[in-house]
C-alpha cells in the first residue's frame, strides 16, 4: 500500500461548470452543521474522543459521551472522565449525556442514545487501550483484551446501531486504525493486528451499507493522547493536538460527504488518503506445464515492479485480472504484462479503475406539479388545445412528456454523483453535455417515487478531452421505466492513452441526404431558461448574466435538455399525434448553444419508425442539435424494449427457451432471490453466434434473445458446446471458469447464482 499524499480538503468543492450540465455550485465556506443528528463517541473522556464530542456538540449534534474511565492498559473504572466532558458541552449550551459502559456492552451504549435522544446517526469507534510487549512476551490475556476492546468492541457497538441506521436510510461510521496496523511497529503485534482488522471491517460495512446511505470510513490518526505517550516524546505529544484530527472526522460524518470505504492518515493539520496499489505482476506458468518456485524466482523482479501499477478498489476489480490470465494461458499467448492494454502510458490516469463504478442511488419524489412544470419549461402552452393533457392534471388524458424521463435521471449528476467517486479528479468547470440518449420502456407515471441507479459505463480518450459515458436506469418499484446515457465531455482531460471508441456508446446517425419531410418551429421565450431550471437544473449559467459572462457567453444560455424537449415535442406532434405511448427512444448530439428568445426550428426525415432530426436556431441558421433521431413504435405494436432476433439454430437456443418458459412460472420469486441481469454471448468456431439475456431484475423476470437492454450486471462468454456441458452437469461453472472455457465480465460475484439458475431452470 502506498499513501496518496494529496491533502484532503475539509469540505467538498464542486466548481461551477461553464456549460449545459452542472454538478451544483457549493460554497466552500458554508458551515457544516449537525442539528438533529445524534452522535455516539466511544472513549470520549479525553484525547481524541473528547475533541470529537466537543466539536460535534458545538455544531448542533446531541452527543453520547462514552468512557469506561479506566487507565491506558484497561484497568479500573470511573465516571469522572465522561462526566467532565458532558459538563463542558452543557456549559456551552450543547446537548450531551454520559455513558460509562465498556464497548463490549455495545447494546447498552446505543440504548443510551435511543432512550435519551430517540435515534442514532453517527458512531465514532474511538475507545482503545494498549498492552505493548515484544512478540515473544505477549500473553494470551494481552492479545485477547486488545482485540476485545478495539476490534470486537467496535463490532458490537456498530452492530447495535446498524439496523437503526438502515431503517432511517442514514448512518455514518468511523473506525480508528493506526499507523502500527498499516505499517507494523515493534512491540505492538496485538495492537497492530486489531487495528488492521478494523480496516477490513469498515471496508465490508461500506459495501453492505451503501444502498442504505450508510457510509463507513477508517482513520489512522496521530495525536497526543495517553496512548501515544508510550511511543512519542512529550514535545511531539503536545504538538499533535487532537483538535487537528477532529475536522476530518466531522467532514466524513456529514450528510454532504459521500466518501465511503476509504482510509486516511491524519495529524498535525495534514490529511492523506491511502489506497491499495498492485504491481501488474507476471504470469509464471504455461499451459500443460507445472508451476515451479524457480519460475517465480525468474519473474520476481517483474512481480515486484510497480511501474504502471493498478489500484483495485473492489473485490471484483481485484479478481477480474484472473479471467485475462486464464485466457492468455489457454491461448499460450503469455505476456508478462497481462493488463497493459488497459493502462495509460502517458499521464498515469487509469480509466479502468472507474469504469463499472456505481454512483449513489438517487430517489426522486414528485407530484403532478413536476410533469406540468416540465411541460411548460419545454414550450407547452394552453394556446394549443392538444397540449392540455400535458399541463392540466384534471384532463382525462393527463400524462407525462416522454422526455420527462431525463429529470429523475439527471439528479444522479448533482451532489453525491460523479464527484463522489474517489480519485476521479475532474474539473467540472470544463464539463460539456455532449450527447444524450433516452429509451422509455413504459409510460412515465404522473406522480410517484422513482429510483435511479447510475454506472460509469466507459471513459474514452478524445485527445482534447475525456468522454465519460454515464448509464442511468430509473425504476418505479421493481419496474424499469427508462434508461438514459449521458455523454459528458471534460475539456482538456484527454491524452491519457485510452481508447477512442466504445461499443457501449449509443451512436448518433446522420439524416438522409434529401429535403426534410417536415419542419416545425417554436419561439422560445426570454424566460424559457428561467422556467426550465425549475425542473432541477440549477446551473447559474442559465440565469445569471455575470456567471454566463465568466463562461464566455454574452448572456445566459438555454439548457441543452430544454432544446431536446422542444425537438421531441415536434416529432410527437407531426408523426405521432402527440401519442406518448408511441415514443420509444431518442439520441441527440448538442452542437451549439441557444439563447432564450431565439426560435428553434426542427427538420425531420421519416425512415420507417425512425425519425431523423436536426434542430437549428432560425435567426442564425446554426445547428444546435445534430446527428439525432427519435424511434417510434408502430401504431400496431405495443411499446416494447426488446427487438425479436431470428433463432440462431444452436443447441443452447433450446435451453434458453426452456429457461424462459420456467422463469415465467416463478418469475417474481426468482427476481427477489437473484436481482440481476445476465447476458450470454454464445460462440461457435471462435465467433459470437448468439446473444441471450436473462433479466431477473425488472418486473417478473424474462428471457429474450439479444443483448441486455441498458447494461448487464454480468456477461458470460462460452461456446455452444461448453454451455451444453455445463447445463448437462458434465462440468460445473466454477471449473469452466478456472479452465478458461467460461469468461465472465462485470460483477463476478453474481456468477455464484449461476449454478442455481442452470440447475433448477435449465432442465430439458
Amino acid at each position: 500500500m502506498r499513501a496518496a499524499l494529496a491533502p484532503c480538503l475539509a469540505a467538498a468543492a464542486v466548481p461551477s461548470p461553464h456549460l449545459p450540465i452542472a454538478l451544483g455550485p457549493r460554497s466552500m465556506s458554508a458551515a457544516l452543521r449537525f442539528d438533529g443528528r445524534v452522535v455516539l463517541v466511544t472513549g470520549a473522556g479525553g484525547g481524541l474522543g473528547r475533541a470529537y464530542a466537543l466539536a460535534f456538540a458545538e455544531r448542533g449534534a446531541s452527543v453520547v459521551v462514552n468512557d469506561l474511565g479506566g487507565d491506558s492498559k484497561g484497568h479500573g473504572k470511573s465516571s469522572s472522565a465522561a462526566d467532565q466532558v458532558v459538563e463542558e458541552i452543557r456549559a456551552k449550551g450543547g446537548k450531551a449525556v454520559a455513558n460509562y459502559d465498556s464497548v463490549e456492552a455495545g447494546e447498552k451504549l446505543v440504548r443510551a442514545a435511543l432512550e435519551t435522544f430517540g435515534r442514532i446517526d453517527i458512531v465514532i469507534n474511538n475507545a482503545g487501550i494498549l498492552r505493548d510487549r515484544s512478540f515473544a512476551r505477549i500473553s494470551d490475556e494481552d492479545w485477547d483484551i486488545i482485540h476485545r476492546v478495539h476490534l470486537k468492541g467496535s463490532f458490537l457497538v456498530t452492530r447495535a446501531a446498524w439496523n437503526h441506521m438502515k431503517n432511517q436510510k442514514f448512518g455514518r461510521i468511523i473506525m480508528t486504525s493506526s499507523a502500527a496496523g498499516i505499517y507494523g511497529n515493534f512491540g505492538q503485534a496485538n495492537y497492530s493486528a486489531a487495528k488492521l482488522g478494523l480496516l477490513g471491517l469498515s471496508n465490508t460495512l461500506s459495501v453492505e451499507g451503501r444502498k442504505y446511505n450508510i457510509h463507513s470510513n477508517t482513520i489512522a490518526p496521530t495525536a497526543g493522547s495517553r496512548l501515544t505517550q508510550t511511543i512519542m516524546p512529550q514535545d511531539l505529544v503536545d504538538a499533535f493536538k487532537p483538535e487537528y484530527v477532529a475536522p476530518l472526522v466531522l467532514w466524513l460524518c456529514h450528510e454532504r460527504c459521500q466518501e465511503n470505504g476509504s482510509l486516511f492518515e491524519v495529524g498535525a493539520g495534514w490529511i492523506g488518503k491511502l489506497r491499495w496499489e498492485r504491481s501488474l505482476g507476471s504470469i509464471v506458468r504455461e499451459k500443460n506445464h507445472p508451476m515451479t518456485p524457480e519460475a517465480v524466482q525468474d519473474k520476481w523482479e517483474k512481480i515486484c515492479d510497480f511501474d504502471n501499477a493498478s489500484k483495485p478498489r473492489t473485490i471484483q476489480e481485484s479478481v477480474s485480472i484472473l479471467n485475462d490470465v486464464l485466457s492468455q494461458i489457454e491461448s499460450e499467448d503469455v505476456s508478462t504484462n497481462p493488463t497493459s492494454y488497459t493502462r495509460s502510458t502517458s499521464s498515469g490516469f487509469d480509466p479502468s479503475k472507474y469504469v463499472g463504478q456505481k454512483l449513489p442511488t438517487v430517489v426522486y419524489n414528485y407530484t403532478h406539479l413536476q410533469p406540468i412544470l416540465y411541460a411548460l419549461g419545454v414550450g407547452m402552452s394552453t394556446k394549443d388545445p392538444d397540449h392540455l393533457k400535458f399541463v392540466f392534471e384534471g384532463s382525462e388524458a393527463f400524462c407525462c412528456l416522454p422526455t420527462f424521463g431525463v429529470i429523475p435521471a439527471q439528479a444522479s449528476l448533482w451532489d453525491g454523483g460523479l464527484s463522489s467517486i474517489p480519485g476521479l479528479n475532474i474539473d467540472f468547470t470544463k464539463l460539456l453535455h455532449g450527447e444524450q440518449y433516452l429509451e422509455l420502456y413504459k409510460p412515465l407515471p404522473t406522480s410517484g417515487q422513482l429510483t435511479s441507479e447510475s454506472t460509469i459505463a466507459d471513459i474514452l480518450d478524445k485527445g482534447s478531452g475525456a468522454l465519460i459515458l454515464l448509464d442511468v436506469h430509473t425504476y418505479c418499484g421493481k419496474d424499469l421505466l427508462c434508461y438514459n446515457q449521458f455523454s459528458l465531455f471534460i475539456v482538456g482531460a484527454g491524452g491519457f492513452g485510452g481508447k477512442r471508441t466504445s461499443e457501449k456508446a449509443k451512436v448518433t446517425v446522420n439524416p438522409p441526404n434529401r429535403t426534410p419531410d417536415a419542419v416545425l418551429s417554436d419561439v422560445t421565450t426570454v424566460d424559457q431558461a428561467a422556467l426550465y431550471r425549475l425542473s432541477g437544473d440549477w446551473n447559474p449559467l442559465h440565469i445569471d448574466p455575470g456567471f454566463a459572462a465568466f463562461g464566455g457567453f454574452q448572456k445566459p444560455i438555454l439548457h441543452g435538455l430544454c432544446s431536446f424537449g422542444f425537438a421531441v415535442r415536434h416529432v410527437l406532434k407531426h408523426f405521432a399525434n402527440n401519442d406518448v405511448t408511441r415514443f420509444k427512444a431518442i439520441k441527440v448530439r448538442f452542437v451549439k448553444p441557444v439563447f432564450p428568445g431565439q426560435t428553434l426550428q426542427t427538420e425531420m426525415w421519416k425512415e420507417g419508425n425512425r425519425i431523423h432530426l436536426q434542430t437549428k436556431v432560425k435567426e442564425t441558421g446554426e445547428v444546435a442539435i445534430a446527428g439525432s433521431y427519435v424511434d417510434l413504435t408502430s401504431t400496431l405494436d405495443k411499446p416494447s424494449a426488446k427487438e425479436p432476433i431470428k433463432a440462431s439454430g444452436l443447441h443452447s437456443d433450446l435451453v434458453f427457451e426452456e429457461i424462459g418458459r420456467r422463469i415465467k412460472e416463478v418469475g417474481n420469486q426468482l427476481v427477489k432471490k437473484v436481482n440481476a441481469i445476465f447476458q450470454w454471448d454464445i460462440t461457435k468456431d471462435g465467433e459470437t453466434a448468439a446473444q441471450w439475456t436473462i433479466d431477473l431484475k425488472n418486473g417478473s423476470g424474462e428471457v429474450y434473445q439479444g443483448p441486455a437492454q441498458g447494461s448487464a450486471d454480468t456477461t458470460f462468454t462460452l461456446s455452444d458446446q461448453d454451455f451444453m456441458e455445463v447445463v448437462l452437469g458434465k462440468i460445473n461453472p466454477q471449473k469452466a471458469f478456472f479452465s478458461g472455457k467460461l469468461k465472465v465480465k462485470g460483477n463476478i460475484m453474481l456468477s455464484q447464482k449461476l449454478e442455481m439458475i442452470l440447475k433448477d431452470y435449465a432442465k430439458l
